[in-house]
């Protein structure tokens, strides 16, 4: 009899690859998240403060996602790989953009403090990145598990 409580080993693995995924996005958020507010404190504007913040964590993203989350090696196919991997990030990028600029029109017609104004816009940059996260999951899931990625060169058979 098979104990309830215990996970197949397919959960298992689930669920390092969430736990995986879950490191490699708080990590690079951080980062944006740091970039952003940095940019947006010395007055950016939220357009060019979003983009900056996502070039800075999309990178790190990307590598720690194939690499560590999914376990992909060898480079990836710039069709079937890269590019839905690039048109889902830049969607997240424009959704922040949108969230921040419409943000950032409300502060600074009722907030006076920079302070508060800099706090209030970050949480909309940030609170988009959050709300994408379960998303982003289910899509990279899709992109990185479903097809082998390319090796190097020829490989000889065994």
């Amino acid at each position: 009899m098979t104990n309830v409580l215990t996970p197949s080993p397919e959960r298992r693995q689930r669920a390092k690859l969430w736990g995986r995924y879950t490191a490699a996005s708080v990590i690079a958020g951080v980062i944006s998240e740091l970039v952003f507010l940095l940019a947006y404190w010395f007055e950016a504007a939220p357009v060019v403060a979003s983009v900056v913040a996502f070039v800075a964590g999309a990178v790190p993203n990307y590598l720690m996602n194939r690499r560590w989350a999914w376990r992909r090696t060898g480079r990836p196919h710039p069709v079937r790989e890269t590019l839905p991997y690039a048109v889902i990030i830049v969607s997240t990028a424009l959704v922040a953009i949108l969230a921040t600029t419409l943000a950032d029109r409300w502060v600074v017609a009722h907030v006076d403090s920079h302070e508060l104004q800099v706090f209030l816009v970050g949480a909309a940059f940030l609170g988009t990145y959050g709300v994408m996260f379960v998303l982003k999951f289910v899509l990279f899931d899709r992109l990185f598990a479903g097809r082998p990625a390319r090796t190097p060169g020829p490989t000889s058979p065994a």
